[in-house]
């Protein structure tokens, strides 16, 4: 398991590294729109929770205007007035996350893991669903696939935030601990594939 791991880190620091050197010309274009579409900063930082229950900084292209995640954490719809016009095009192409990189490359995530959550969700968290916490957090995973288009099924929902503690995070709980089972530098080759498979469909 400890070799499997090294491997992995040994994937993620070089990976990211190319993507990184390859994807400034784009990180500039988008950050160019950023500025343009609304005030604000070019990124945004959000604590969430990593290894071990230890918090670290998410960082993401900005796609809502600025003071908007104090009036709730989850994303609900297509419509969400939060969201800025160049957001919403960064958040269906996930483009917003391409930040996440660096955030492999120092170490608090990998390139396939459980998504990171924030606090508040952790701390419903069972004893069991814990475990998720015992591996770096990812940029995708099986999780991220089966709820690509997550915020179109909050916005079918009369309460949000029920559906998603008692539904959704439950379920993707049970695909995070199906990885835990599963990790590989296989797997993550075939999540990583799928992932850009469905982004571009």
């Amino acid at each position: 398991m400890e070799s499997s791991q090294t491997s992995k880190r040994i994937f993620d620091i070089l990976v990211s590294l190319y993507g990184i050197s390859c994807l400034i010309p784009i990180g500039v274009i988008i950050s160019l729109f950023i500025k343009l579409g609304s005030k604000g900063p070019i990124f945004y930082f959000q604590k969430r929770v990593g290894i071990r229950g230890e918090d670290f900084s998410v960082f993401k292209f900005r796609t809502m205007y600025t003071g908007s995640d104090k009036k709730g954490l989850l994303t609900v719809g297509n419509d969400d007035n939060r969201i800025t016009d160049v957001g919403s095009f960064l958040r269906k192409t996930k483009l917003d996350e391409l930040p996440q990189l660096i955030n492999v490359l120092i170490g608090d995530m990998s390139f396939v893991g459980p998504r990171p959550e924030v606090r508040k969700y952790v701390d419903l968290y069972t004893p069991e669903q814990l475990k998720v916490l015992s591996i770096r957090p990812g940029i995708t995973d099986y999780a991220s696939l089966e709820y690509i288009n997550e915020n179109e099924l909050l916005g079918k929902s009369k309460d949000p935030e029920k559906t998603y503690i008692e539904e959704i995070m439950p379920a993707k709980l049970k695909l995070n601990m199906k990885y835990l089972a599963e990790q590989s530098l296989q797997t993550d080759v075939n999540i990583i594939w799928k992932t850009i498979s469905k982004i571009v469909k």
